[in-house]
């Protein structure tokens, strides 16, 4: 469901893509210069982080491939653009944050477990930004509910 009570940070949700980037760029900074994970398990760990980030990259590229010109970071959709339901949006409604989600937590399995506690917060605000994006969406296309119920994956397929 989406909630329209969030608040929107700014006309076209600035805030949101700010608060977005500041914790992009921590997961990118303490995977960077955090502690290590333990050496135990280190390939395992490390070839799931490297699948998972190359399953971001895809449904992220797939996801940026599918909007086209409709592209914006801002929750607020662009104006003359239209609802899609085609490409990677025939399966999740929010491919690009799922590609995202997925490259981070990737990125900080590789390097460290102080960037998947950032990861988690980027977790949240990208839920938040979601519910907010699709009180918007619910409010500008006739059709959102509609494919919302047809599309019920928010990020990735199969998982949420």
């Amino acid at each position: 469901m989406s909630d329209s009570r969030l608040p929107a940070l700014g006309p076209r949700g600035e805030g949101w893509v700010v608060a977005q980037a500041v914790v992009g760029a921590a997961i990118v900074v303490l995977g960077l210069v955090g502690p290590g994970w333990p050496s135990s398990v280190r390939l395992v760990r490390s070839v799931v982080g490297a699948v998972l980030a190359a399953c971001g990259l895809a449904l992220f590229v797939w996801g940026v491939a599918s909007l086209g010109p409709s592209i914006s970071p801002f929750p607020r959709p662009a104006e003359g653009a239209s609802l899609l339901d085609h490409g990677a949006f025939r399966r999740v409604r929010h491919p690009i944050y799922g590609g995202i989600l997925l490259l981070a937590a990737g990125w900080s399995l590789v390097r460290s477990p102080l960037a998947l506690v950032a990861s988690a917060v980027l977790a949240m605000v990208l839920e938040l930004k979601s519910r907010h994006e699709e009180a918007l969406l619910v409010a500008t296309y006739r059709g959102y509910d509609e494919y919302r119920r047809r599309v019920r994956w928010r990020f990735v397929p199969g998982i949420h």
